[in-house]
């Protein structure tokens, strides 16, 4: 790890060397691409300038313990020494966790798709809770979100919804959602007080850039169509409403949020984007898609991956057996804790599989 970090040195210092550079400069694209790697390793040489410094403390204390005869010194030097030690160890793991490989698309915004899964009405009404639970969520992280699809029922349930969170680090965040989550509560129509289980499932998907998923026009089919909701209370009188058809793949994607056909156009063609985006990278990476398969499942409420237990209060992430008694405040998009849970059991897991290498 430690010559590893020496390579990054001397990468980072030609990095500022290019940065200074009136030739770099005047390319800007050039120039963009060197300042992101820079920044990427900023924070990882300051802590390995910060070890070096310790390690050049240590070798100044054996030296003094090996050369004096005060024994003031003798001890001051000591502890200094020990000082020194513990912070070189410190640093060290801070720097094997900086180390860990990072996913590429953890910066990125993200395209999520929430289907009621097993249930009927109920598994809608509960689509419907978890639409609200990532909006409050993304207000609480002072993202943006953007409505794409929204297929509902005539009680306000989701069939479908698809939606855009934009803000760094979105995809960081709420990767982890992607799964069958299961709710365990008594339905507004049930008159025996009977708990009902259903499940809705969750598909979260970095949105993809362009240099991220080209797209052929000649492989696109679009439609236009009146937008309408629920049960026919509204029906647009124009065509604005979107279809698209990727035809290599038969991907569909929708969009009938906006009056303008134009910006339902802009909006489906990005989720279209990470679409094709995942589903070649799914291609090309075999157990990605498995795993993939696994989490998102069919929507059967055995595949789960998360339980909201409304007559207990509390919610269950069966991945790490995590289970909180705040399932009101959870599902007002109160889920950090949650998910920064996942995250450090992830970080776990790819620092035993680094140790195993």
């Amino acid at each position: 790890m430690l010559e590893k970090l020496k390579l990054m040195k001397e990468r980072f210092v030609e990095l500022n060397d290019k940065l200074a550079d009136p030739a770099v400069i005047a390319k800007q694209d050039e120039w963009q691409k060197i300042a992101k790697e820079h920044a990427a390793l900023s924070e990882i040489m300051a802590d390995y300038d910060r070890y070096l410094q310790a390690e050049k403390e240590l070798e100044e204390c054996e030296t003094i313990l090996q050369t004096e005869k005060d024994p003031e010194l003798l001890t001051l030097a000591q502890e200094e020494k020990e000082s020194a030690k513990k912070e070189m160890e410190k640093l060290l793991g801070e720097l094997k966790i900086k180390l860990l490989p990072k996913d590429p698309n953890d910066d990125k915004n993200v395209v999520i798709e929430i289907r009621a899964g097993t249930g009927g009405e109920e598994a809608s009404l509960f689509g419907a809770v978890l639409l609200r639970m990532y909006m409050r969520f993304a207000e609480r992280m002072h993202y943006k979100t953007e409505e794409v699809d929204m297929n509902m029922t005539d009680l306000g349930g989701v069939k479908e919804a698809v939606f855009l969170v934009s803000g760094k680090g979105a995809y960081s965040k709420l990767k982890y959602e992607s799964g069958a989550h299961r709710v365990q509560r008594v339905p507004a129509t049930e008159s025996q007080g009977r708990i009902h289980t259903s499940a809705a499932t969750v598909a979260v998907l970095p949105e993809a850039e362009d240099v991220d998923a080209s797209v052929n026009p000649s492989d696109l089919k679009i439609d236009t169509y009146r937008a309408g909701g629920a049960g026919g209370q509204y029906v647009n009188k124009t065509e604005s409403a979107i279809r698209i058809t990727h035809i290599p793949t038969g991907i569909v994607v929708t969009c009938q949020d906006e009056k303008s056909q134009i910006k339902n156009k802009e909006k489906a063609m990005k989720v279209l984007k990470s679409k094709l985006y995942d589903y070649y990278r799914s291609q090309a990476d075999k157990e990605y898609a498995e795993k993939r398969r696994t989490q998102v499942g069919s929507g059967d409420r055995s595949e789960r991956i998360r339980t909201y237990n409304y007559p207990q209060g509390r919610v269950t992430d069966h991945r790490i057996g995590m289970t909180l008694y705040n399932l009101d405040q959870f599902l007002d998009g109160d889920m950090l804790e949650m998910i920064e849970a996942l995250a450090l059991n992830e970080q776990n897991e790819l620092l035993k599989n680094s140790e195993e290498a």
